[in-house]
């Protein structure tokens, strides 16, 4: 039997010890007076040695355990903090019980505050109570929890053993505050939008299937909010916003994981350069408000959100970065380029979409600092307006840090007869197995019943959140992200039911 078994049964020893005793060890409630940051805040300022008569009751896990005969001494770590915890034989309502306990286990105590002669704020413990016998030992405190795949495939066990992490999501929780509190301060309103629709859009990207089997019809997880977006916007809702999952039948890497949380707002009477403008002010606003500084390191690189950012149109940056003048090249000619860089393209060759595959390959990853790339191909941007003064171009954006998109704007396609051609040629798309728009008639139908000059912004959120808290990949900021399963974990069969259980909500 290996060491952990060992140490399980052990607990399973002590579980049933505490129960002979008439001793619930998972009970129902406890009265908690302070949280242990609230007290090592109040009484910073005792003198060493220094005892009150404040009488204080708190709860939390047991991270430290020294048992030394008549005195033990312990650390409890609740949501908030951590503090220390003195047991006497003479003074602590049955102190035998003690005993049954161990690193892991849940405790409430009761007593009340001093400070030891080594200056630790410490709770003189008159009674308390086990709350949750845990039977799984916590891993070994010198070497903790450093496997990242054991970290997101446990992250409650990472969130305990790495109080840093716990931190990260406490900033994560911040980060989207803020972003709705910017919003809303701009006269935007929350909305929701289904998130199983029957036609999926607003994205390049394949979509996860489902059936709905009350109705018998075929469903797809939403991968964008868009398309429902702007029909609110057509119903007369001039500044609207989400914040929600989206998903995607994608690979996994630093920057992708097939559920997603996206930011979507749409605003009426206004353009990709209202976009421009109102993302480089979300962005340096929420940054300066969580981190105090517009300077983030970010996998290796120091990013500046504080000038001014670059913006430049595809075609400077290609011939910037790439030292290609696209308006040189012939369309067979640039074409060529396509086997001169062995880029990966599919589907009928266009000028705009080789432009786009050539950007990408050769442009992106040198986006170091913010960049706005503006004014896409009209191959690529089906859902955009056609650019006011080039029509092979779209007044379309996306937002470059560190060589990566963190946004997408449009000035929003609001001709519905050139959004049925653009969709039409969308579909072709997909049956040659493109990631492509599919066409949606209602859509097309609401737009018929006109659409105002509208601006739209796209935003991931998680990739925000890993820039601005600093962190390599977004698993770090996604709590539970995607993994495979475990070795000899065995898939579940699925199982559907006609009706509900009793008492079941329907």
């Amino acid at each position: 039997m290996d060491e952990e078994n060992l140490l399980v049964k052990e607990r399973l020893k002590k579980l049933e010890e505490l129960r002979q005793l008439k001793i619930n060890p998972y009970p129902y409630h406890f009265d908690k007076t302070h949280h242990a940051n609230d007290l090592s805040h109040k009484y910073a300022n005792l003198k060493p040695e220094e005892h009150t008569k404040d009488h204080v009751s708190i709860a939390g896990r047991i991270m430290t355990l020294r048992r030394m005969g008549k005195v033990t001494f312990l650390h409890i770590a609740d949501g908030h903090g951590k503090i220390q915890c003195y047991f006497r034989e003479d003074e602590t309502k049955e102190y035998s019980h003690l005993k049954l306990l161990d690193m892991g286990d849940f405790i409430g105590v009761q007593g009340h505050i001093f400070k030891t002669k080594t200056g630790e704020i410490t709770i003189a413990v008159t009674e308390f109570l086990i709350l949750s016998k845990a039977i799984r030992p916590l891993p070994e405190k010198f070497h903790g929890l450093k496997d990242p795949e054991l970290r997101y495939r446990m992250r409650y066990l990472d969130l305990i053993m790495n109080p840093d992490v716990k931190e990260t999501f406490i900033k994560r929780y911040h980060i989207i505050k803020e972003i709705r509190n910017f919003l809303d301060d701009k006269g935007f309103i929350e909305v929701e939008t289904p998130a199983l629709q029957p036609i999926y859009g607003g994205a390049a990207a394949r979509p996860f299937t489902t059936h709905h089997n009350a109705l018998n019809m075929k469903l797809y997880m939403r991968i964008s909010p868009e398309m429902y977006l702007k029909r609110l916007i057509i119903g007369g809702y001039e500044k609207v916003y989400e914040i929600c999952k989206n998903f995607r039948n994608e690979g996994v890497d630093y920057t992708h994981n097939p559920e997603f949380t996206m930011l979507e707002f749409y605003q009426a009477y206004a353009d990709y350069n209202d976009m421009m403008d109102m993302a480089e002010e979300m962005i340096k606003k929420i940054a300066k408000k969580v981190n105090g500084t517009l300077t983030v390191e970010y996998r290796g690189n120091k990013i500046d959100l504080s000038k001014k950012w670059t913006r430049m149109t595809m075609k400077e940056a290609l011939k910037k970065y790439a030292d290609l003048d696209v308006d040189k090249y012939t369309d067979q000619e640039l074409f060529d380029l396509v086997r001169t860089y062995n880029l990966e393209y599919h589907g009928d060759l266009t000028r705009g979409g080789v432009m786009t595959v050539l950007f990408e390959e050769l442009v992106e990853e040198k986006l170091i600092q913010p960049h706005f790339i503006m004014d896409y191909p009209v191959e690529v941007s089906p859902l955009t307006k056609i650019h006011r003064k080039d029509s092979q171009f779209t007044e379309r954006f996306e937002l470059f840090i560190n060589g990566q998109e963190w946004a997408n704007a449009y000035s929003e396609l609001t001709d519905p007869l050139d959004q049925r051609k653009r969709l039409e040629a969308q579909e072709k798309l997909r049956v040659i197995g493109e990631e492509a728009q599919p066409m949606d008639e209602d859509f097309i139908r609401a737009m018929e019943y006109g659409m105002p000059p509208t601006g739209g912004l796209g935003l991931g959120v998680d990739r925000l959140i890993a820039l601005l808290c600093g962190k390599d990949t977004i698993r770090d900021i996604i709590f539970f992200p995607t993994m495979k399963p475990e070795a000899g974990v065995k898939e579940q069969p699925i199982v559907t039911r006609t009706s509900g259980m009793p008492g079941e909500l329907r």
